[in-house]
């Protein structure tokens, strides 16, 4: 991936240099620690779990389906 990466436009790999330090300083940085709006999501993601809120396969499959180009 990364020998291909140099063939990318100049913005696509600052972006993808810019990924690569935010993982990298994750990684070095021992545990991660959410933010407030990241622990109110998983909450969030957590309560509609419990509650069955969640698109089926199928649905997905048709909400994707309707979105992929012809």
């Amino acid at each position: 991936m990364m020998q291909r990466a140099e063939s990318w436009p100049e913005a696509a790999q600052a972006e993808l240099a810019q990924i690569a330090r935010e993982i990298d300083a994750g990684l070095s940085a021992g545990s991660y620690h959410p933010t407030a709006a990241e622990r109110d999501g998983i909450a969030r993601g957590l309560n509609d779990a419990r509650a069955g809120r969640f698109a089926s396969d199928d649905e997905v499959r048709r909400v994707l389906e309707k979105r992929r180009p012809a």
